[in-house]
């Protein structure tokens, strides 16, 4: 079996205007890397527009109708102070989300041993009814809704690595049992959400923040020590990452210094762990990651560890 690689040329259409961070340019950067010759082997797909039934099981319905319908014919629209929506970025949020359980149907059927959504919008920060942090629709929440609805999966668990904490995709699971969400990210850092005190309804939300300048055993420490023991103990039937690469030391908007090589060790631990829980199953998407050099090696090294895996 193969990983597959899911995108969509919408996905570089999301325009948030001149200067702003989460620009088209991040995609097209981590693209070029995966068109490599050492990415031959890599299976390609093109990602489909998630449904309103999809985006539903975690946005409610009506919330996601007022926000494709506030998508500008022309020029911009922000939903709020960080996020900035133009013509195509409907179409980019719902094939961001699409990517996502596009790719669970995949692994799920054994085709693909794992995937990488190479998405934007990223989604973890968007809550049910409140877009924000530059997400508007929660990716990996919706992916985790459609393997428990449409394959009967009783477990599921993601694991966040951007540089700030999903606080969208922490409260879509806080209050049940049967989802997991631990997450490493700078606090003190926008947005303010994923102290260790937050735990969930059965300590189903582990928390692991860095101080500012936080490094490589810092890091690792947090995932050794505490995220992958719980993550053991959980025992997912799935497991989706949220990879963000905005703790990388070259990125511009916060003050973690993890190397490219945190990016290949957190990678092939949190394959193994899903080899040893849940056949390999494991789903990955693009989230934060600013630099575009940085971004371009690290989401490289993270596709190709999973192809190793």
């Amino acid at each position: 079996m193969t990983t597959t690689l899911f995108t969509h040329e919408a996905c570089t259409q999301h325009d948030p205007g001149a200067g702003h961070p989460e620009s088209t340019a991040r995609l097209k950067a981590v693209l070029s890397a995966l068109d490599d010759a050492a990415f031959a082997a890599l299976a390609r797909q093109e990602a489909p527009q998630a449904t309103i039934e999809q985006i539903s099981r975690i946005h409610p319905r009506d919330h996601a109708m007022r926000v494709l319908a506030s998508i500008p014919a022309h020029g911009y629209v922000r939903l709020d102070g960080d996020t900035v929506v133009s013509p195509d970025s409907g179409d980019a949020t719902l094939r961001a989300a699409g990517a996502v359980c596009a790719a669970i149907d995949l692994v799920l059927s054994g085709t693909s041993k794992n995937a990488f959504c190479a998405v934007r919008p990223p989604g973890h920060h968007a809550v049910a009814e409140i877009p924000m942090g530059f997400c508007i629709f929660n990716s990996v929440a919706v992916g985790a809704a459609h393997a428990r609805e449409t394959h009967g999966l009783e477990r599921v668990a993601v694991v966040d690595f951007d540089v700030h904490h999903g606080n969208g995709t922490q409260a879509s699971f806080y209050n049940d049992p049967n989802l997991f969400y631990a997450s490493t990210h700078q606090a003190p850092l926008y947005p303010g959400t994923g102290s260790v005190h937050e735990q969930g309804c059965q300590n189903n939300i582990v928390n692991a923040p860095l101080p500012p300048g936080a490094g490589s055993d810092m890091f690792r420490d947090a995932m050794t020590d505490r995220i992958l023991p719980e993550l053991r103990r959980f025992s997912p039937d799935l497991l989706l990452v949220s990879a963000g690469f905005d703790a990388h030391e070259d990125d511009p908007l916060a003050g973690l210094r993890f190397t490219d090589d945190d990016f290949r060790w957190v990678t092939h631990e949190l394959a193994e762990l899903a080899d040893n829980c849940c056949g390999g199953r494991l789903v990955s998407a693009l989230e934060g990651g600013y630099d575009l050099d940085a971004l371009a090696r690290s989401a490289a090294i993270h596709v190709a560890t999973l192809m190793e895996a």
